[in-house]
C-alpha cells in the first residue's frame, strides 16, 4: 500500500515538474517596459526580443522538420498522420508570426534607445 503511494506521488510530481516553465522570463515584462527610460533600457528589452525571436525560429524549423518527415513517411502514419500535419501546419504559422512580432518589438525598442541617445 506504501508502495503505491509513494509511486503514486513520484508520478504527480514528474507530471507538475514536466509542466514547470523551463525558461521563465528572466525579467517581468510588463514592469521592464514601463521602467524602460534610457537607452541601455530600451537595447536590453530589444535583446530580450531578439533573444525570443530567435527560440521562436528554432521551434519553427523544427516543426518544419515534423513536418518534412510526416509528409514523407505519410503511410506509417494513417489518418493520425493527417492530424500531425495539420498540428505542424499550425504550429509553424504560429511561430512564424511569434518571431516576426518579437522582432518587431526589437526593431521598436532599438528606434527608441536611437531616439534617446
Amino acid at each position: 500500500m506504501k508502495v503505491w503511494i509513494i509511486s503514486v506521488a513520484l508520478i504527480g510530481l514528474g507530471l507538475l515538474t514536466s509542466c514547470a516553465q523551463m525558461h521563465p522570463h528572466p525579467m517581468d515584462m510588463t514592469q521592464a517596459i514601463q521602467n524602460a527610460k534610457t537607452s541601455a533600457d530600451h537595447e536590453a528589452l530589444a535583446k530580450h526580443y531578439d533573444a525570443t525571436a530567435k527560440e521562436m525560429q528554432l521551434k519553427l524549423e523544427e516543426h518544419k522538420k515534423m513536418l518534412a518527415q510526416y509528409e514523407v513517411q505519410s503511410q506509417y502514419y494513417g489518418r493520425r498522420g493527417l492530424d500531425m500535419e495539420a498540428m505542424c501546419q499550425a504550429l509553424i504559422h504560429f511561430y512564424e508570426q511569434a518571431a516576426k512580432a518579437n522582432r518587431d518589438m526589437a526593431d521598436s525598442h532599438r528606434k527608441m534607445a536611437a531616439d534617446i541617445k
